[in-house]
């Protein structure tokens, strides 16, 4: 069982980067892809990246590409999203989950072990 707990979020004016930590405890972890989402109020939760076990393969959203990089080190169970040139409409609430195989899947409802998010606000 795999459990994630998501870290480095905050304020941030537009312009700024940030960097979002996802971190694992349980054995499996080097052998999970993982995801990053986010919940905006009123809004559905959306994919935001997702990488691989190996981090062979990473995927991103159309509205973050160019701007957040995910990678993995499993050495210490955790998956980073940098978010750089951040803008107002990435205001959320940031999680990660795992869809309990190696390779990425693309639906929401693939995804397990949900930690409890951290908010991200762009704003000046």
């Amino acid at each position: 069982q795999v459990q994630l707990v998501e870290s480095g979020g905050g304020l941030v004016q537009p312009g700024g980067s940030l960097r979002l930590s996802c971190t694992a405890s349980g054995f499996t972890f080097n052998y999970l892809a993982i995801g990053w989402f986010r919940q905006a109020p009123g809004k559905e939760r959306e994919g935001v990246s997702c990488i691989s076990s190996s981090a062979s393969n990473t995927y991103y959203a159309d509205s973050v590409k160019g701007r957040f990089t995910i990678s993995r080190d499993n050495v210490k169970k955790t998956v980073y999203l940098q978010m750089n040139n951040l803008k107002p409409e990435d205001t959320a609430v940031y999680y990660c989950a795992t869809p309990e195989t190696s390779g990425c899947r693309a639906g929401v409802t693939d995804f397990r072990s949900w930690g409890q998010g951290t908010q991200v606000t762009v704003s000046s």
